[in-house]
């Protein structure tokens, strides 16, 4: 299996244009995490001076193609005294796949206010039922493990949906993650475990509120775009607690929002993401 680590090694082509590995998994579509990931280790290398991401924007344009690699490109938007933009485009066989716009910003003090707490949650030790065994387990048509099993992640489902098909689900989903392997120190590369961790099932629950599972054969959904903004430091390979909630479905759309807490109860990250249904 591939490690994270060795996922975010992008190969310098030139000015600000750089080559990511292929995908882990042997799926028909790339995972958009490593999109997110990748393209935000682009943008990284492109900077000067002690700036961390704190929001990002980015569009899936077209299925990402798992055994092709991704060459990335970035346009230095703007450098200012606190902020600096940049623009990460993915093409892969000649076709632009994905588009991000990431803005970073010196890390300064602040007020400090969160609308949302984590709530009672049981210790990610204590919790034995894995996303990839639930996955495969509701998954009727699946032969062989589920591809994304190869993802270097650990995800433990805290209140998998148990409800026969058919039965609205309309709960919060939560679960605790973390990148599966010790990273080293280095702020940004946690940040991208944090985005890469973001795409992790988000989209999959939106059908939950419709009775049905992401893993119904009958569906097809793909995530459209995500949003993100980071509001405190923390590490991808420490336990966050993902909390997840269907905002609404319609014209063949769902839109779901997420909240990273770390295990301190702090609210680490948040994200909105659109995705297709068919």
């Amino acid at each position: 299996m591939a490690t994270f680590t060795n996922l975010m090694q992008l190969t310098e082509l030139g000015e600000d244009r750089f080559e990511a590995p292929i995908a882990p998994e042997t799926s028909d579509r790339m995972f958009g995490g490593q999109f997110l990931a990748q393209c935000l280790r682009a943008a990284q290398a492109t900077l000067d001076g002690d700036r961390e991401v704190h929001s990002l924007h980015a569009y899936f344009l077209r299925p990402g193609d798992v055994d092709a690699p991704s060459s990335l490109t970035v346009d230095r938007v703007r450098d200012g005294r606190g902020f600096s933009s940049r623009m990460i485009t993915a093409h892969q066989n000649g076709k632009e796949m994905f588009r991000m716009l990431a803005s970073f910003q010196v890390p300064a003090p602040g007020l400090e206010y969160t609308a949302h707490a984590m709530g009672e949650a049981p210790e990610p030790e204590s919790v034995g039922m894995t996303y990839n065994t639930f996955t495969e387990a509701e998954t009727p048509v699946l032969e062989g493990p589920w591809p994304g099993a190869a993802r270097p992640v650990d995800i433990r489902y805290i209140n998998p949906p148990k409800s026969a098909p058919g039965v609205p689900v309309t709960e919060p989903q939560r679960m605790w993650m973390r990148v599966d392997e010790q990273l080293a120190d280095d702020q940004d590369l946690h940040d991208a475990g944090i985005a890469y961790l973001a795409d992790t099932t988000l989209v999959d629950h939106i059908l939950l509120p419709h009775g049905h599972r992401w893993q119904d054969p009958s569906f097809d959904g793909a995530s459209l775009d995500h949003a993100m903004w980071f509001h405190r430091r923390c590490r991808a390979d420490e336990w966050l607690l993902y909390h997840q909630t269907v905002e609404a479905t319609a014209g063949e759309r769902g839109l779901a929002s997420g909240r990273f807490y770390n295990r301190a109860g702090e609210l680490v990250a948040s994200c909105m993401q659109e995705g297709l249904l068919r």
